[in-house]
């Protein structure tokens, strides 16, 4: 039945697009337009209108152009891809933030001169040696520096 209608409509278009179409002035002089002047009139043959829109013509490497529906799948698949990298940058952003905030804490404990302790294996309590806590400061200012730098 879909099939039935779109042959109908495209008949009829094309019916209309093969008239042609006159312009003349009448007796009591208005411009007048239609497919069939009057005899006595001096009528003016108009040129039809322009076709449908060509289909374009294949890119110059040589692809087909997209069918409507592959051109819309394919914006569609665009704008996914283009939210998902927009969130992982917005994540990876989160994440660099946090991160130099937690060696900027960790830093200024360091600095602060409070001794620093940690629990080794066997679960006893050892305190930060003075050269391992230079070492641990050099090393937490690179990782603020990285986490504030761009």
């Amino acid at each position: 039945m879909k099939r039935l209608l779109l042959l109908a409509a495209a008949l009829a278009f094309s019916v209309g697009v093969l008239a042609q179409t006159y312009k003349w002035v009448d007796k009591d002089g208005k411009v007048r337009y239609g497919d069939t002047p009057p005899p006595d009139a001096k009528a003016q043959r108009l040129r039809p209108p322009p076709g449908p829109a060509q289909a374009p013509a294949a890119a110059p490497d040589g692809k087909k152009p997209l069918s409507p529906e592959a051109a819309f799948r394919k914006r569609q698949q665009e704008k996914i891809e283009a939210e998902q990298k927009s969130h992982k940058e917005a994540d990876d952003a989160h994440r660099k933030r946090e991160n130099g905030e937690g060696a900027q804490a960790r830093l200024r404990l360091l600095e602060s001169g409070a001794r620093v302790s940690t629990t080794n294996a066997t679960g006893e309590r050892e305190f930060m040696s003075d050269e391992a806590r230079a070492r641990d400061v050099e090393r937490t200012r690179r990782s603020v520096a990285e986490a504030c730098s761009g």
